[in-house]
Formats: C-alpha cells, sequence, structure tokens
C-alpha cells in the first residue's frame, strides 16, 4: 500500500498538494464559532446533492406519479423515509446555516475590501439556494406544494406590463401544471445545483487568494497562525457535529416540521387549504406582502432591500470593521434582524 501511495505521489504530487493547500495553509488562530459557518454550509450542499441523486433513483417528474413515487420512496424503498427527511430537513439547515454565514459577516464587516466579491458571490449563493429551495417544493406534488407554489408564481403578476408575461413563462402556462413541474424539476436538479457548485468554487477560491479575514479588533501582527489542517479542520467538524446533530434530531423526533399534514394529501387543484404558508425563510417576505397594501410595491421595496444588501460592500467604504466603532451601521442591523424576525413570527401566527 505504501509503495502504492509513492507510486501515485511520484506521478501527481499529491504531497506537494496537501502541504501547500491544506497543512501548509496558515489560518489566525483567534478565528471564532461564526468563520465555522461556511464549512457548515459546504457540508449541507453536499447532503443534499447525495440524498437528492438518492431519491432522483425512484422519483417521477410527472403530475400523474409524482405523488405515488415520494409515497413509494417513504413507505417501501429501503431506508427511503430517512433519505427523504434527511433531504428535506438538511434543506432548511442549509438556509439556517446560510443566514448565520452571511450575518456574521455582516456583523464583522468582513465584505470590506479586498474581499467585496466574496460578499457579492455569497448573496448569489443565498439567493439561488431559496431559489432551490422553491423549485424542489413542487416536486411532491402535494396539496401544500401545489397551493403554496401556486401562490409564490403568482406574485410577479403584480409587475406592470410584463406581469402576465413572467407568470407565464415561470408556470409554462397559466396554471400550474405538467409544464410548471417539468421546468421546476429540471431547474432543480440541474441548473441551479451546478451553478451553486460554480459558485462555492469561485467563493473558495477568492478566499484562498485574500486569506481569512482576522476578528474585528485584532492586531494581526500579534495573532498566531496554526495549520488549516488538521488544526482549524478540527474546529470546523465539531461546528458541522452540531448542525448535523440537529438535523437527525429534527429528522427522528419532529419530520412534521418539514413534512406537515398537507404534505401528506396528493395536490387537488379544485380544492384549495385553508391555511397555505410559505416555508418559515418566506415568512418575513410573506408577511411584508400582506401589511402593504400595493403588491406590486411590497415586491418593489423588498427588491430594493436586497439590492442595498447586495452592495453594501461599495456603499460602505469606512475601514472600521468593529461594530461597536460604527453605531449609525450598529444599529441599522439591530433593526433589520428584530424587523425580520418581527415578520417571520407575525406571518407565522397570523
Amino acid at each position: 500500500m505504501k509503495n502504492l501511495f509513492k507510486a501515485v505521489d511520484e506521478r501527481l504530487k499529491l504531497s506537494e498538494l496537501y502541504e501547500k493547500y491544506l497543512s501548509g495553509y496558515m489560518v489566525p488562530e483567534n478565528l471564532n464559532f461564526w468563520y465555522s459557518m461556511g464549512a457548515v454550509c459546504l457540508t449541507f450542499f453536499l447532503i443534499q446533492i447525495v440524498t437528492g441523486i438518492l431519491l432522483l433513483m425512484y422519483y417521477i417528474p410527472s403530475v400523474e406519479k409524482a405523488f405515488e413515487s415520494v409515497t413509494f420512496i417513504t413507505n417501501e424503498v429501503t431506508f427511503g423515509w430517512l433519505i427523504r427527511r434527511v433531504h428535506a430537513v438538511a434543506a432548511n439547515i442549509f438556509v439556517l446555516a446560510l443566514f448565520f454565514h452571511m450575518l456574521s459577516t455582516l456583523i464583522m464587516g468582513s465584505y470590506k475590501k479586498p474581499r467585496e466579491i466574496h460578499w457579492i458571490t455569497g448573496c448569489l449563493l443565498f439567493a439561488l439556494v431559496l431559489v432551490e429551495c422553491l423549485s424542489g417544493y413542487l416536486l411532491p406534488w402535494s396539496q401544500l406544494s401545489y397551493w403554496a407554489t401556486s401562490v409564490a408564481t403568482s406574485f410577479p403578476g403584480a409587475f406592470p406590463f410584463i406581469g402576465e408575461w413572467l407568470v407565464y413563462l415561470i408556470r409554462g402556462g397559466e396554471k400550474i401544471t405538467q409544464f410548471t413541474l417539468g421546468r421546476f424539476f429540471s431547474i432543480h436538479v440541474s441548473f441551479i445545483p451546478f451553478t451553486i457548485f460554480v459558485l462555492i468554487a469561485i467563493h473558495i477560491f477568492v478566499m484562498r487568494r485574500t486569506g481569512i479575514s482576522y476578528p474585528p479588533g485584532t492586531d494581526e501582527t500579534k495573532v498566531k497562525k496554526i495549520p488549516f489542517f488538521p488544526h482549524f479542520a478540527l474546529k470546523d467538524l465539531k461546528i458541522i457535529y452540531l448542525f448535523l446533530a440537529l438535523t437527525l434530531f429534527i429528522v427522528f423526533f419532529f419530520p412534521q416540521l418539514v413534512i406537515p399534514h398537507d404534505a401528506l394529501i396528493p395536490a387537488d387543484p379544485l380544492s384549495t387549504p385553508e391555511h397555505i404558508k410559505p416555508e418559515w425563510y418566506f415568512l418575513a417576505n410573506y408577511q411584508f406582502l400582506k401589511l402593504i397594501p400595493n403588491e406590486f410595491l411590497g415586491i418593489f421595496l423588498q427588491i430594493l432591500i436586497a439590492l442595498l444588501i447586495f452592495l453594501i460592500p461599495f456603499i460602505d467604504r469606512n475601514p472600521e470593521r468593529r461594530i461597536w466603532k460604527r453605531p449609525l451601521f450598529f444599529g441599522a442591523v439591530v433593526f433589520g434582524i428584530a424587523f425580520y424576525i418581527l415578520l417571520t413570527i407575525w406571518g407565522y401566527l397570523s
């Protein structure tokens, strides 16, 4: 075995790659919990890929057979119920980890020069993951997925002049049909995962080129550095295990949080459920639209807020990263987080 590895190493220079990108890559010793969020996100993206491939072996993207195939996976396929639950729960944990990753980057000012591209690729990744979740929501063809998608895809109709065309483009027709399912299935299993993979590669590449940012207020000349592998990789593993434990806890004890009763009933376009609501990460947007009397104005304001967040590295040019030294920014962040949580709770209870 040793001779085989030596022969392969002589040809591929694997030990050089290991030293250059792992054991020889030095990071600050004082990196905290929040710096492991990127590794958590990457882990849950891989979980989604693996469980998604396993589900694809039995899933049939047809309005007549989609719900039946999902039921077959859950009840007949060996460990099918576990794979489906892990896929559904891990998608939510993935979004949660992305929220934490973006929030910690914002609070620690890690988007500032020279790391603007980190923030841009991170925002694009976040948006794509939300679209990936939305497109996957329809695939089980249940009452919940059908009507939630029907509501979500109706919002672009509020745009003047092009609204109806946008809805038709997204649905492939005026209503949710086989064409909608085909489109959502196609982008869910191919275009979006591939684009996310490319963006993750770019995100990691630019991070390695600029280096990991130090925690705010750190004197960089006095901080000791440690090898990324195994020292910091072990720190990442601890946080990854924590999120995996949370995932399995929900999978085994509270699966109804992500697969509620309406998700177990086949879609019926003639029967509208009473209380269809979006997933928790869309509840704030949902409640915001309910508060604004004009639907187009509500969507426009949300796009404007998203655009301001996207462009924040170019708006906030102050090199100071310590948030307690930036009272205006600190106040805006606290207000934004509190408002988002309030809308989410309000949307859930209303």
